[in-house]
């Protein structure tokens, strides 16, 4: 109770000097406010908006179950979560965050996961979409599309090693609970078209919802969710300019100055970094800048800041964890590890990735899969999400069929002993 009162006095002095500095810098709040919402307008509603829709329909119609049957016999043995985990998964690669933790609350208020495999989920999957790595960070902040190969491979190389390092997560906990997907087909992962059939339609009976009825229900809870995330991405941009304004910036990116040599770092990364920490955007722009930093610390500086995500959007994604029983830590701690091991990818991967950029950019061309940040971007990334279930559902395929042969190997050397 003493620690609940301390934060509580502490954050009420925080919302007191945060309403003083607005006062004290009018211009500078309202400035920032603004550039915060044409972000939101122009880069995240038309980017979110309609893949909220769409999950929340694909939820209604079953075809979340379909898939999860299918691809359960891949998501259970790699990373402990039911096949539905694919679903979550490649919805939030193509779309960014928070797409991953809206998906994974309607799967725990469905009951269709456990509480420890949704927290596994949220971790792993939030991540930052393909259109804004590619588009606005490598070609846009940095002027250089060399920079999307070992970005994206940093990025989303890390993202699935901290999924599999999430699999252990969780795994002394007393909490008995299974979730029905994995109790269904635990004994024997199959993959079975007529089972995801089934399964998909009893999730259809079960929702009972009409076409219209569904549309609306899904327009509206997606329109409050992204009315929050507009507020909470204007309320850090008015905080950090205000912070700015003050100088009290100033002296954390000193201090922060001091320190990175200790790291073997270059000390004018603090800014990028301190910035970052607050806003991914803002973040990776301001990496992009120091002339005098080499290109691999500045790009190592990128990964880390887009694999961390920024205050704004864990503040977006613990108000959604809270629509549910999925606790913020385990996010926390996610984020900070995927930050770590995405910068480290990004110095051990550089001299192999970029040495040898003409043989490997076929691997990393964004020609029909990227396109123009904002409203003209929502059909190059419904096809990359296409994409990575069509990849995810061969791999499972390839899972049941290896499981099969190793099992006939070993009943056949059996009897001939």
């Amino acid at each position: 109770m003493k620690i609940k009162r301390w934060a509580t006095l502490l954050l009420l002095i925080a919302v007191l000097a945060l309403g003083v500095l607005m006062l004290s810098y009018p211009v500078a709040s309202w400035e920032a406010g603004v550039r915060g919402l044409a972000i939101w307008w122009d880069v995240l509603f038309p980017s979110l908006f309609p893949f909220f829709v769409i999950s929340e329909v694909m939820l209604g119609f079953g075809i979340v179950h379909f898939l999860g049957k299918l691809l359960d016999p891949l998501m259970k043995p790699l990373f402990r979560i039911p096949g539905s985990g694919g679903f979550v998964a490649a919805m939030g690669f193509a779309s960014g965050y928070p797409v991953s933790a809206k998906l994974a609350t309607q799967l725990r208020l469905q009951k269709l996961i456990t509480q420890v495999e949704g927290e596994r989920l949220v971790a792993f999957t939030t991540s930052s979409d393909p259109i804004f790595l590619i588009g606005a960070v490598s070609v846009g902040f940095f002027g250089n599309p060399k920079l999307a190969g070992i970005l994206a491979l940093a990025h989303y190389g890390s993202a699935i090693l901290l999924g599999l390092m999430m699999r252990f997560y969780g795994t002394k906990s007393n909490n008995k609970e299974h979730s029905p997907i994995v109790s269904a087909a635990n004994h024997r992962h199959r993959f079975s078209i007529r089972g995801a059939l089934r399964a998909m339609h009893e999730a259809r009976m079960k929702d009972g919802r009409g076409l219209g009825e569904l549309l609306q229900q899904a327009v509206t809870s997606s329109l409050q969710l992204m009315a929050v995330v507009g507020g909470l991405v204007v309320f850090f941009s008015v905080v950090l300019e205000v912070l700015t304004a003050s100088g009290v910036m100033t002296t954390l990116y000193s201090g922060l100055r001091f320190l990175l040599p200790f790291a073997g770092l270059p000390p004018a990364l603090a800014e990028p970094l301190l910035g970052g920490l607050f806003e991914v955007t803002l973040g990776a722009k301001a990496a992009a800048a120091p002339a005098s930093v080499p290109l691999i610390f500045k790009a190592s500086a990128a990964a880390f800041i887009l694999s961390w995500g920024g205050l704004s959007v864990h503040a977006q994604v613990a108000s959604i964890l809270n629509g549910a029983d999925l606790r913020y830590l385990p996010f926390l701690i996610a984020r900070l590890l995927h930050a770590i091991l995405a910068a480290i990818f990004v110095l051990l991967l550089w001299q192999p990735v970029m040495g040898t950029l003409p043989v490997l950019s076929p691997l990393f061309s964004i020609e029909g899969v990227v396109g123009p940040i904002g409203w003209g971007g929502f059909p190059s990334a419904f096809l990359l999400f296409l994409k990575i279930i069509s990849t995810l559902l061969i791999l499972s395929v390839l899972t049941v069929i290896i499981r099969k042969n190793l099992i006939s190997t070993k009943t056949k050397g059996g009897y001939r002993k």
